[in-house]
């Protein structure tokens, strides 16, 4: 397995700059879900690693080693696309022996017997074993593709994408599937998605991708409940992060376009010097709470259902919110209703730069 890192890596090709002095550092071992927007330069790092492009600056490490020399064959990374690459003609257990059969290290027909029979059991496909990948559904041909990367055994899974194509309920077995393949094997993971329910359930660390640049790198739980900047907040969690321009006045979250205000704990407060300068308030929509003696007035403007709970967007003048709030609770659009917030978990970002209060300085 491999530790993998990238040292102020920036990549242009010809104007357009994909990477700008990136920095990751990826244990031995670890799911690491890069999370991006499409064009934030997730798929160019995972060619810069699998040794695809070389940078135009920085460099990349792999167990400490500078790879910069090195090809693509040498560096041992399986790479995992969105399409899948496979013999159309082969049969399941053909494409899984062709990594296995290279003209310079092909393994023993045992050994090749051992690891295809392996990673068929892992994946659930033994019974798809003499079938041609062209009858195949999405689902399975994805597992086809896992399976030619893992009979490698290589130090470092690559995927991009590779759940993308799926449908809903398939994508949702997989991520769970992929996960505990990662324990099993004791792989150094790097998974790329533009999907945040992807990067919250399935990584032991993410890094969010903004143009080229790492935003923040922490837990699921620590991009969630302490987003870096107002980008990270309003790109994980669904619903999104609600954001509020306002000021602080005594302790007081002041919101600018209605002047309703709320209060705050001392937890959110980062000394006076906020008080009075223009912040961003953020809230999570489950913490905010309809009540009935709630301090602020506003009216339903939307309700959507979701099973065991409702997403409420309260309108308040111009300013819009929203709240999660149990299936049960009874709202219709246009009521009006009260509601408030939970003080302790107000996150305050400076209104210039967006960035969090308690990640500045």
């Amino acid at each position: 397995m491999a530790h993998i890192e990238l040292k102020n890596v920036t990549k242009k090709f010809g104007g357009h700059t994909a990477l700008t002095g990136l920095n990751l550092d990826i244990a031995d071992g670890e799911f690491f879900v890069l999370l991006g927007e499409t064009g934030a330069g997730k798929t160019t790092t995972l060619r810069l690693i699998a040794g695809l492009e070389k940078p135009t600056e920085g460099q990349v490490f792999i167990d400490g080693v500078d790879v910069a020399g090195w090809g693509a064959a040498e560096r041992d990374v399986a790479l995992v696309l969105q399409q899948y690459s496979l013999y159309p003609r082969y049969t399941v257990r053909e494409n899984l022996e062709f990594p296995l059969k290279p003209k310079i290290r092909r393994l023993p027909d045992a050994e090749i017997k051992d690891r295809v029979a392996r990673a068929a059991k892992t994946l659930r496909i033994e019974h798809l074993l003499d079938r041609k990948t062209d009858r195949l559904s999405g689902g399975e041909m994805q597992r086809v593709s896992i399976g030619r990367a893992i009979v490698r055994k290589p130090r470092v899974f690559l995927m991009d994408e590779p759940l993308s194509a799926l449908d809903a309920k398939l994508r949702e077995a997989l991520r769970t599937e992929l996960k505990n393949l990662q324990m099993q094997l004791g792989a150094t993971f790097l998974f790329v998605t533009h999907d945040q329910i992807e990067a919250m359930s399935m990584g032991d660390k993410v890094g969010v991708l903004n143009h080229g640049r790492i935003v923040q790198t922490g837990t699921p739980q620590e991009i969630y409940n302490n987003p870096r900047d107002t980008y990270v907040a309003s790109f994980v969690g669904s619903p999104p992060m609600n954001l509020i321009d306002g000021k602080l006045v005594e302790n007081r979250a002041v919101m600018a376009p209605m002047n309703f205000e709320l209060p705050l704990s001392g937890g959110a407060r980062t000394g006076g010097a906020a008080d009075g300068r223009p912040l961003v308030f953020g809230i999570r929509p489950e913490d905010v709470y309809l009540e009935s003696g709630a301090p602020v007035e506003a009216r339903v403007h939307d309700v959507e259902n979701h099973g065991v709970e409702k997403i409420v967007t309260l309108r308040v003048g111009d300013a819009m919110l929203r709240a999660t709030v149990p299936a049960r609770t009874a709202v219709e659009i246009e009521q009006p209703v009260r509601f408030a917030w939970n003080p302790d978990k107000v996150v305050m970002f400076d209104k210039g730069s967006g960035v969090s209060l308690r990640h500045a300085g």
